[in-house]
C-alpha cells in the first residue's frame, strides 16, 4: 500500500536519538526544558521568522495552551470551522468556552471571512482559522475582522509547516501558531507540536502552563499541565527540520505532477491563491457526488493506493457534538465538501510512475 502519509526517518534521527539516550537527560520539569528542547525552538522560531517557540507534546497540546494563555474560559464563545480535525474545536469546549462553528470558502475549505463576520456576537473572545490541508487560511480578512473587534486570533496550523501566506510562515500569521508533529505530518517527532507568537507575555505564560504553571520548583503560578516535549522527540525534531525544505519540494514537485495530469478530468483540483504557498500536506480533490467519491476511493484503495477522506464527518455531526444539538447547524459547504473530497498521495517517497498509475485509475472512473 502506497500510504497517504508516511514519516521519513534516516541515520540522523537514529544518532540524535542515540545521543540523547546515552546523554542520560530524557526532559526537563523546568519551565525553559532540556538542551534538545531550547536547540529545538530557537531553530523552529528562526524557521517561522517567529520571536518564540514552545515545543510541547501535540498539536492538541499547543491548541489547549494557547486558549489557556488567551484566558479562554466559561461564557465565552470562539469561532471555529467545523471542517477540521476534531482537536480544534474540543480544546475549545475543555477551557469551558463555547466553540462556534462557521462554514468554509468551497474553494480552498478554510473557514470563509463574511462566515466568521457574521457569527460575532458579544461573548465571541477568539477566533481559530485552520490551515486546512496545508493551505494557509484567509488571514488578512479575518485578522482585520478580529483586529476591530479586539479577538485573539489562534492559528491551528497543525497542519501547515512550511506553507506561506503573504510572505509571512504559517504558524506566525495570528496572535499564536498551533504546529503539530504527528507522524502523518510533513515533518515528524512521533508526537509532538509547538506554540509560536511573537508576543512576549503570551510566550511567558505557555512556557509556565506547559509544565504545570510552574516557574521554580513548585510554586504554581498559573493553571497548567504536563504539555512538555521529551528530550528525544525534540532531538528528532532537529533532523527533521533540516530536512523539512527538501520534503516541501519533493511533496510541491508531485503536486504539479498530478495537477497536470488531473486536469480535464471531472474533479475539482485544489485552488491555491496567488499569494499563498501550500505545502502540500495533502493534494485533496473533490468529486462531482458522494457516491462518485465512495467508487473512486474504494478503486485506488484495491489497487494499493493509500487515499483518505478528510472529513467525511464535520466535527458539528460528530456523536459528542451532535448529542449538544450542534448537528441542528446549517453549514452547507462544509457538508458538501464532506460528502465529495478525496486526498490522493503526494509524500516524498511516492514516484511518477506511481502517480501515472494512480491518474490512470482516476480517469477510468
Amino acid at each position: 500500500m502506497i500510504p497517504i502519509n508516511k514519516p521519513i526517518m534516516g541515520k540522523e534521527e537514529m544518532d540524535a536519538v542515540l545521543k540523547v539516550i546515552e546523554s542520560g537527560i530524557l526532559t526537563n520539569p523546568m519551565p525553559e526544558g532540556g538542551p534538545n528542547c531550547k536547540a529545538f525552538e530557537e531553530e523552529l522560531a528562526a524557521y517561522c521568522k517567529a520571536k518564540h517557540a514552545i515545543t510541547v507534546n501535540s498539536g492538541t497540546a499547543a491548541l489547549n495552551l494557547a486558549l489557556i494563555a488567551a484566558d479562554i474560559g466559561p461564557g465565552d464563545e470562539v469561532i471555529v470551522p467545523s471542517f477540521t480535525f476534531v482537536a480544534t474545536a474540543s480544546a475549545v469546549v475543555l477551557t469551558g468556552a463555547k466553540p462556534v462553528f462557521v462554514d468554509i470558502n468551497p474553494n480552498t475549505y478554510n473557514m470563509s471571512p463574511t462566515a466568521f463576520k457574521k457569527a460575532l456576537t458579544k461573548k465571541t473572545k477568539a477566533v481559530i482559522p485552520v490551515d486546512l490541508y496545508g493551505l494557509p487560511a484567509d488571514m488578512s480578512e479575518i485578522s482585520e475582522i478580529a483586529k476591530e473587534k479586539d479577538l485573539m486570533v489562534i492559528e491551528d496550523a497543525c497542519q501547515a509547516q512550511g506553507a506561506i501566506y503573504r510572505g509571512k510562515m504559517a504558524g506566525n500569521l495570528g496572535d499564536i501558531g498551533c504546529f503539530s508533529f504527528y507522524p502523518s505530518k510533513v515533518m515528524t517527532t512521533g508526537e509532538g507540536g509547538a506554540v509560536i507568537t511573537d508576543n512576549n507575555e503570551l510566550e511567558e505564560k505557555i512556557r509556565q502552563s506547559r509544565t504545570h504553571g510552574q516557574v521554580k520548583g513548585y510554586d504554581s503560578v498559573r493553571i497548567g499541565g504536563n504539555f512538555r516535549m521529551p528530550e528525544m522527540e525534540a532531538a528528532l525534531g532537529r533532523a527533521q527540520l533540516k530536512k523539512l525544505p527538501a520534503f516541501l519540494a519533493k511533496r510541491a514537485e508531485n503536486a504539479k505532477i498530478l495537477m497536470q495530469m488531473l486536469t480535464g478530468t471531472s474533479l475539482k483540483l485544489p485552488e491555491v491563491p496567488e499569494h499563498s504557498k501550500h505545502n502540500w500536506y495533502l493534494f485533496t480533490v473533490k468529486c462531482a457526488s458522494g457516491s462518485q467519491r465512495e467508487g473512486l476511493k474504494a478503486r485506488l484503495l484495491e489497487a494499493g493506493f493509500g487515499v483518505a477522506t478528510y472529513y467525511s464527518i464535520p466535527v458539528h455531526k460528530t456523536p459528542y457534538y451532535a448529542a449538544m444539538g450542534y448537528d441542528q447547524i446549517k453549514l452547507p459547504e462544509t457538508e458538501d465538501a464532506a460528502e465529495k473530497v478525496l486526498s490522493l498521495p503526494v509524500n516524498p517517497r511516492i514516484t511518477e510512475a506511481d502517480l501515472e498509475r494512480m491518474v490512470g485509475i482516476i480517469k477510468k472512473n
